[in-house]
């Protein structure tokens, strides 16, 4: 990748030295490919001057994240020995990168932090417009702002609509979890419903086969039924005999899917959840997965991913998985392996997954509506 350097005040020479170096960092891979040639580079780009910012944070555009790391550690020694000798920052190519919005969510992100470092109040007036950044963490930001007013409101003068208001489109711009949770419990204490299902995008209609076996933890690579015919009017040779789909919905606010539930608290058990989600276009989208089970995920037939370990823990958007949405029903099917463990924290056998672009904002399927979404 050549950087483009027409905001820099660089001769020609300095400008393709500042390529090279920039190439050598992004050069760098796992396992130590590339760590020679872009320390001697870190030493070089620590030399130059703060017009190298701006240069330096493109350089991070599609970057991997051993290349960002490095780069990003140009940027924060270049920016410190800076400001250490009383130097300005470029704050305008700055403030133009930042709103430039085809640049990676990382870099831009970092050259905020950069701005709010030398020019606090320039910063606190760029906020509000970054309500509806493809960046979550320049997002947070501004939905952090109106929290603040929303609170400002209520300890101030008790205007319960406004305050309201304000949480609302705070809740609509939210992607963070800590703030998702404060905004709904705020609306609620002030007596405002408040739907996270829909929110976040999770699926809560589902199609169960199983229980199948996972005798000494086999069930993860052995392939049963529903993997090789997922036709819904199938019947496959289960644990106990023959078992057929079934539907499942879950009211769970965070789309839990229980396999315990139809199942029963069973052990040493595989089980199949299988869902359409129709996309009214074709696109790109990410699959997010929460599970403490060993799990594999197929979109349309074909094998996304999996992680054959056991109750590691659990959290929402625990696995982030892109695919590609084809216009239409897209198929998606889930195999949970429950293990033979009886400890009070191993019970859980279940899933939770949603569909969401990669700010992880929720994408609803156009499938007839949802029980979550038709109760809205």
């Amino acid at each position: 990748m050549v950087v483009a350097l027409g905001f820099t005040p660089f001769g020609q020479a300095a400008a393709n030295e500042l390529d090279k170096s920039v190439a050598a960092l992004r050069a760098v891979g796992g396992e130590g490919q590339g760590n020679t040639a872009a320390g001697r580079a870190l030493q070089r780009l620590a030399k130059g001057g703060a017009g190298t910012l701006p240069a330096l944070l493109a350089g991070m555009d599609g970057a991997n994240p051993f290349a960002a790391n490095y780069l990003r550690g140009a940027v924060e020694v270049i920016a410190g020995n800076t400001l250490a000798k009383g130097g300005e920052l470029p704050l305008v190519e700055l403030g133009e990168f930042l709103l430039n919005r085809s640049h990676d969510a990382k870099p831009r992100a970092l050259a905020f932090e950069l701005i709010r470092r030398v020019d606090a109040e320039a910063a606190e007036q760029l906020i509000p417009g970054l309500l509806g950044d493809p960046s979550v963490d320049l997002r947070r930001e501004a939905v952090a702002r109106l929290l603040g007013q929303a609170e400002g409101f209520l300890a101030n003068a008790g205007n319960k609509p406004a305050a309201v208001l304000l949480y609302r489109q705070a809740l609509d711009a939210a992607r963070d979890l800590d703030q998702i949770k404060s905004i709904s419990g705020a609306l609620r204490e002030l007596g405002r419903k408040v739907n996270l299902t829909r929110h976040f995008g999770f699926l809560v209609d589902w199609q169960m086969a199983g229980p199948f076996h996972n005798k000494d933890r086999a069930g993860f690579e052995s392939v049963f039924g529903p993997e090789k015919n997922a036709d819904l009017s199938a019947s496959y040779d289960g644990m106990d005999g023959k078992v057929k789909w079934q539907g499942y919905s879950t009211g769970d606010e965070y789309g839990m899917v229980d396999f315990n539930k139809p199942y029963g608290d069973l052990k040493e058990v595989t089980g199949y959840a299988q869902t359409e989600f129709v996309s009214s276009i074709d696109r790109p989208a990410e699959l997010r997965l929460g599970c403490k089970n060993a799990w594999k995920i197929w979109l349309n037939g074909e094998l996304i991913f999996g992680r054959d370990e056991y109750h590691r823990g659990m959290r929402i958007d625990q696995y982030k998985l892109p695919v590609q949405l084809k216009k239409g029903g897209n198929t998606i099917l889930v195999k949970a392996c429950q293990n033979e463990q009886v400890e009070d924290w191993t019970v859980q056998w279940q899933f939770q997954l949603r569909v969401c672009d990669a700010t992880g904002t929720g994408i609803h399927s156009g499938r007839k509506m949802n029980r979550e979404v038709a109760a809205q």
